[in-house]
C-alpha cells in the first residue's frame, strides 16, 4: 500500500502545471454565496488548469485562533486562508502568515503595471493579498417595516418604530462603531473614543438597549437566512450576501446602505508550510489574484475587485444578466455615508475588546 501511494504521488507531481503538485490543497473561506463566487471564479478554473483538488473549509471567522493553535501544535493543515485585513495584520505581526512580494509573487496587470501599483493602498500588510472591497451593512424585510422603511443606521436601535428581532454579528467589530455613532459620537472621533475603557463601556451601554432583541450570528449566511425566514426585521451582514438574498432569491428584503463599513478581504498563506505546499499555494495565489480572475468574481457577487485594472472588466452577473455596478458598495449612490474601518485599531485592540464583549454577552 505504501509503495502504491508513493507511485500515485509521483504521478500527481509529474502531471502538475509549472511543477506544482497536483494533489489536494485546503482553502479556507467564509462559506455561502461568497465561497460559491470563489469556486466559480478561482477554484474550478485553477483545478482544471492544474489537476489540484481544492478542499473548502468555511472557518475564516475563527482563522486567527485556529492558526495560533495549529502553529502551537506544529501541524499546519491549511494552505491558503481568506481573512479580513485586520486579521491579516495580526497574523503577520505574530509570524503566522508569510510575507509576499507583490512584484515577484503576484501577476502584473495586463498592460504591465506592477501588482504593487495595481493594488496600491489596499496592500495594508506585507502578508496580505487583497481580493475585494466589501461592506458590512444592513438588510431589512420590506414587508415588516410598513410605509416607513429605514434610511438611517440608528433605526437598528429604534425598537419603537421598528419592533422585532434584529441580527448582529457575535463580535465587537462594527457593532461598537455603530453604537457610538448612534450615541452621538462624531464619525471622525469614533476610534479615539473606542480606544478608552469609558468609550468601550459607552458602546456596550448603547448595545444594552437592544440586547434582548438581538439574534447573534457567526456565519455570513446566517442573516440572509434569518431575513428570508422572517425571523428578524433587520440584520447586519456582508453586502454580497444581501445581494444574493435580494436579487437571486427574490426575497422581500432591501438594503440599508447608511454607515456601511468598508473593509478589505483577501488571502494569506500560513507560515510553516513545507516547500512543496508553499510553492503550490503561491501558484494558486498568482492565478487567483490576477486582473481577470478578480473581475470574474464580481460576476457572481457584488464586491468590488481590489485591483484597479479589474474594475473596467466588471460587467453583468453571470447568471442573472443584470449590471453589477449599481450593486457595489463603492457605487456613488450607495456610498453617500460610509464608515471606514480602521484596520490598525482592531489589530491592536481586538483581543482586549473581544474579551470584554464576550463577557458582556454572557451577562
Amino acid at each position: 500500500m505504501k509503495r502504491t501511494t508513493t507511485m500515485l504521488t509521483a504521478v500527481a507531481l509529474a502531471t502538475a502545471a509549472g511543477g506544482v503538485s497536483a494533489e489536494e490543497m485546503t482553502i479556507v473561506s467564509w462559506g455561502g454565496a461568497y465561497s460559491k463566487s470563489q469556486l466559480k471564479a478561482y477554484h474550478e478554473p485553477y483545478s482544471e488548469k492544474t489537476g489540484v483538488t481544492i478542499l473548502n473549509d468555511d472557518s475564516s471567522a475563527e482563522a486567527v485562533a485556529k492558526l495560533r493553535a495549529m502553529n502551537e501544535a506544529g501541524n499546519i493543515t491549511w494552505d491558503v486562508v481568506d481573512v479580513v485585513a485586520a486579521d491579516a495584520i495580526r497574523l503577520c505581526d505574530e509570524g503566522l502568515a508569510m510575507e509576499i512580494d507583490p512584484d515577484t509573487q503576484l501577476a502584473p496587470a495586463p498592460d504591465g503595471t506592477s501588482a504593487s501599483e495595481d493594488f496600491g493602498d489596499l496592500l495594508v500588510s506585507e502578508c496580505f493579498i487583497p481580493q475585494i472591497v466589501y461592506s458590512t451593512t444592513f438588510g431589512y424585510r420590506t414587508d415588516m417595516v410598513g410605509d416607513n422603511p429605514p434610511t438611517d443606521i440608528c433605526a437598528v436601535f429604534d425598537l419603537e418604530t421598528y419592533p422585532g428581532k434584529r441580527s448582529l454579528e457575535k463580535r465587537p467589530i462594527n457593532n461598537m462603531e455603530w453604537a457610538l455613532l448612534c450615541d452621538g459620537v462624531a464619525k471622525d472621533e469614533v476610534y479615539d473614543v473606542l480606544a478608552t475603557d469609558e468609550g468601550q463601556d459607552r458602546a456596550l451601554k448603547k448595545l444594552d438597549t437592544i440586547k434582548d432583541s438581538v439574534v447573534w450570528w457567526s456565519a455570513g449566511a446566517d442573516t440572509p437566512q434569518l431575513l428570508a425566514d422572517g425571523e428578524v426585521v433587520m440584520g447586519s451582514t456582508y453586502n454580497g450576501r444581501l445581494f444574493s438574498v435580494i436579487e437571486e432569491q427574490k426575497q422581500p428584503v432591501a438594503m440599508l446602505w447608511d454607515a456601511q463599513v468598508f473593509d478589505l478581504d483577501g488571502w494569506i498563506i500560513p507560515a510553516g508550510l513545507s516547500e512543496e505546499r508553499k510553492q503550490r499555494a503561491l501558484d494558486y495565489i498568482m492565478f487567483a489574484t490576477d486582473t481577470q480572475r478578480l473581475a470574474d468574481q464580481a460576476k457572481y457577487i457584488s464586491y468590488g475587485p481590489a485591483r484597479a485594472s479589474s474594475a473596467p472588466l466588471v460587467g453583468k452577473h453571470a447568471e442573472l444578466g443584470i449590471d453589477m455596478a449599481p450593486h457595489m458598495p463603492t457605487d456613488p449612490e450607495n456610498a453617500k455615508n460610509t464608515f471606514l474601518y480602521n484596520y490598525e485599531f482592531w489589530a491592536d485592540y481586538r483581543d482586549d475588546i473581544d474579551a470584554k464583549f464576550q463577557a458582556w454577552l454572557a451577562q
